[in-house]
């Protein structure tokens, strides 16, 4: 039995997208939104996202912060916090101040942790990478933070 994604943090769910439901494009929301049904596509936010066990999201996600139990398929940008509970499944690289993946979950790609996640466009620091796949092993209970300074970046050449 899984449990249910924390509602401390998250607050009220404003908007849900139930199990059985489609949708295909560009979402953009403020407040809690949880999906359970399939994604494809787009997702924008300041706010929490939470991804339900049963659903599947193939999509660019940039939130403030995404609590997941189902798979998601692409690249990940929370300005604040990840985390991956069993028995979610990501596929694609995540990038946040706070990472935490739970024992039984499945992440194949790379995560990248900076004191402040930045929006689409802006320059990334890269502070730290990391790869699991299915294949080698599942995640055991991972929590990471990052200091609040990014390490200084190349140089540049005059």
């Amino acid at each position: 039995m899984t449990q249910p994604a924390r509602q401390s943090t998250v607050g009220e769910i404003s908007t849900l997208l139930g199990q059985g439901s489609e949708f295909e494009g560009k979402l953009t929301f403020e407040g809690t939104v949880r999906i359970d049904g399939v994604l494809k596509g787009e997702v924008f936010s300041n706010d929490v996202l939470i991804v339900g066990e049963g659903a599947r999201l193939e999509a660019e996600i940039d939130v403030g912060e995404i609590i997941i139990q189902g798979t998601v398929i692409g690249n990940i940008r929370a300005k604040r916090s990840i985390e991956v509970l069993a028995p979610g499944r990501v596929n694609g690289d995540m990038t946040t101040p706070s990472l935490q993946i739970e024992k039984g979950v499945i992440f194949e790609g790379r995560s990248f942790m900076e004191g402040q996640a930045l929006g689409r466009g802006g320059s990334e620091a890269k502070s730290g990478a990391s790869k699991s796949s299915a294949s080698e092993s599942s995640a055991s209970g991972v929590t990471s933070s990052s200091p609040s300074t990014p390490p200084p970046g190349p140089k540049s050449v005059k």
